[in-house]
């Protein structure tokens, strides 16, 4: 069995916190929205190393007509 998961409670009315496992539909809820997280993380890290792959391909075809890396820099900031 997993360890529970725990949340901090505070009562503002009473000024009173204490901590209480998640349970049930909340404890669905944040794990899933956990799973959602990381689908969104690794989907962001994908299309970065894409863009990344893109740039050095870009580069590259710029070396290969001549151009020099400052004229490349000049060209694409």
């Amino acid at each position: 069995m997993s360890e529970p998961v725990m949340k901090m409670v505070h009562n503002c009315a009473t000024n009173e916190s204490y901590v209480e496992e998640i349970v049930g539909e909340e404890l669905e809820q944040l794990l899933a929205s956990q799973a959602e997280g990381q689908v969104r993380a690794e989907a962001e890290a994908a299309a970065h190393a894409e863009r990344e792959a893109a740039r050095v391909a870009g580069q590259d075809k710029l070396k290969a007509l001549g151009l020099t890396d400052e004229e490349i820099a000049a060209l694409v900031g």
